[in-house]
């Protein structure tokens, strides 16, 4: 990646950063950080490494929020039931866009793992595309605006700060996972409770 992002400039950026906002696991930290040294050493322009980050996140975000505008819905609709979703929980993440959706997106933006992800609720709500766009791009310039420019700032230590970086992603992700098997299993526990009622 590093050398990609060395012999490509910002086109590797670009197309990095598209991949990692389409919910292709492409480490974000290691991109805008690894670009922000490449800056600090003059190879390439800071201002236009965070800029064709923030414009990578957009387009990336994009393609998810289209899988999840486009197929979302129907999936969980039909395949929902096999994993414990209901049509109802559909719904409610629905409703809850409508009113919070816009927060969701610029938040989650900010949030390492979590970044990768938020389009595809977004899109499954159908939540308005000029809005999204707008909070996305919003949510995406701080984020990587502070990547860039702390690889600017700590140039030759860029190594060292990234494994930091990535472990705290990886907290935050096992933090999402338990998250996601209490809901599961919370779910589990109350189907089997219907079905003994029901024996």
């Amino acid at each position: 990646m590093e050398n990609f992002i060395t012999s490509s400039g910002y086109a590797a950026v670009f197309i990095l950063m598209i991949a990692e906002s389409a919910c292709i696991p492409v480490p974000s930290e290691l991109i805008m950080t690894f670009a922000g040294v490449l800056a600090a050493t003059g190879k390439l322009n800071l201002a236009l490494v965070i800029l064709m980050g923030a414009v990578g996140n957009i387009v990336g975000a994009y393609i998810a929020w289209a899988v999840g505008r486009t197929g979302g819905r129907a999936l969980v609709l039909r395949y929902g039931k096999y994993v414990f979703l209901r049509v109802h929980d559909l719904e409610r993440a629905e409703r809850w866009f409508a009113r919070k959706g816009q927060a969701a997106v610029f938040f989650g933006r900010l949030l390492p793992v979590v970044r990768t992800f938020i389009s595809l609720p977004a899109g499954v709500a159908e939540m308005e595309p000029v809005r999204f766009g707008i909070y996305t791009f919003l949510g995406s310039v701080p984020f990587v605006g502070l990547l860039a420019g702390v690889g600017y700032a700590v140039g030759s230590n860029y190594h060292a700060f990234v494994k930091d970086v990535q472990d705290i992603g990886y907290l935050i992700a096992v933090v999402a996972v338990v998250v996601i098997g209490a809901f599961f299993y919370r779910r589990i526990r109350a189907n089997a409770s219907k079905i003994g009622d029901r024996v």
